[in-house]
């Protein structure tokens, strides 16, 4: 009886650890509504100013090159009292700069955000430099933020008389924290009964099944796949809360998203993405190349030590080696091929990257790659 019982529990514990095993799998291969959807209207917005950069070393903007600084540098002394309108400037540590910030969703009045700061002139280097008050523009012309600061730079020059050394761009640079909020955006999203919710990667199955996801949980139709790009979610009769609660009780669901077949080709760099689902019929693929090395190696014969007679000549000796691919093998592809095998048979054949990139391309013209090939 104890063994029988015994017997019992080592199946039910091989079952449970089955189990686990299949729901760890399962999670694995999903992902939260939240990580791949967006609420329409619920956005970034970009703002833009135009201001000075005081207290550089002597690695500012010349001003005879760039008139928009000493122009800017006097307006800005004549709002301080000062007049030099008709002065000759000559001043090395000041450098005009554009500002840019991204101003977040639901900004309150008084909240910080960070800048980046990009020379315009002739500058050579931000470092140490102070920016100095700068208002903040929207698309709009209205001023949303003011920026003011030390900034971090994350390269340097160095130069003498023979040799000049740059690590990363010393010509521009970030202030953390470094713009005040004047103006709130705003956008009543407790006032809506429905919302949009706009997939960051549109596919027709992904959306259906975001729709079917929460209708589920929800044990009501609310949502509604309206196309490959957006699912309209509305709020449902006699719930308690706002739309703020329905959006915060769906957007932990998970989701399998799918995806459209793709090849990304950047033949700049020859950077080669391919998606999980990406599939080759039966093709049959020969590589090579005609290469032809030519090796200088020149000799120098002269006469022996206390010859009657004889010169000293440059002797030429030529190596030249020619391969035209004999070695070179037909590999074949069968039908269904995954993205793991088309990568394995690719690097058995020795193919580089940007042969790949030629290879891929000519499989598309030859209609054996089922996927969609994008080039950057």
């Amino acid at each position: 009886m104890q063994t029988y019982i015994r017997d019992i529990f080592f199946v039910m514990a091989i079952l449970l650890m089955a189990i686990v095993a299949h729901i760890g799998d399962a999670d694995a291969k999903t992902t939260r509504i939240k990580d791949i959807v967006e609420i329409e209207g619920v956005r970034d917005n970009p703002l833009v100013g135009y201001g000075l950069v005081v207290g550089l070393n002597g690695t500012g903007d010349s001003l005879n090159n760039s008139p928009f600084t000493e122009q800017s540098l006097t307006a800005m002394l004549e709002r301080m009292g000062v007049n030099v309108r008709g002065q000759n400037l000559n001043t090395g540590n000041v450098a005009a700069v554009m500002v840019t910030a991204t101003l977040p969703p639901f900004s309150n009045q008084g909240s910080r955000i960070d800048v980046n700061v990009s020379t315009l002139g002739d500058a050579e280097s931000l470092q140490g430099g102070i920016l100095l008050v700068t208002p903040l523009l929207g698309a709009d012309g209205e001023v949303y933020a003011v920026a003011q600061g030390s900034m971090v730079i994350s390269g340097f020059t160095v130069e003498g008389q023979a040799a000049t050394f740059v690590r990363n761009i010393p010509t521009s640079g970030r202030i953390p924290a470094g713009a005040i909020v004047e103006r709130e955006i705003d956008f009543e999203l407790d006032d809506f009964q429905e919302i949009r919710l706009s997939l960051r990667n549109p596919d027709f199955t992904t959306a259906r099944r975001i729709a079917r996801a929460i209708d589920g949980f929800m044990s009501a139709n609310i949502a509604e796949a309206q196309n490959s790009g957006s699912v309209l979610l509305k709020k449902p009769a006699g719930f308690k809360g706002t739309i703020v609660d329905l959006i915060t009780d769906i957007e932990q669901l998970p989701i399998q998203p799918d995806q459209v077949a793709r090849v990304v080709i950047d033949e700049r760099s020859g950077v080669i993405v391919m998606g999980a689902d990406v599939r080759i019929s039966t093709v049959a693929i020969a590589q090579g190349n005609l290469t032809i090395r030519i090796t200088e190696t020149p000799q120098v014969s002269q006469a022996n030590p206390f010859a009657p007679q004889g010169q000293t000549v440059v002797v030429p000796r030529t190596d030249i080696e020619v391969n035209s691919g004999e070695d070179t093998k037909l590999g074949m592809l069968e039908t269904g091929v995954t993205l793991q095998d088309l990568v394995t048979g690719m690097n058995r054949m020795g193919v580089s990257p940007r042969d790949t990139i030629t290879i891929l391309q000519a499989i598309k013209a030859a209609g054996a790659l089922q996927a969609e090939i994008s080039t950057m």
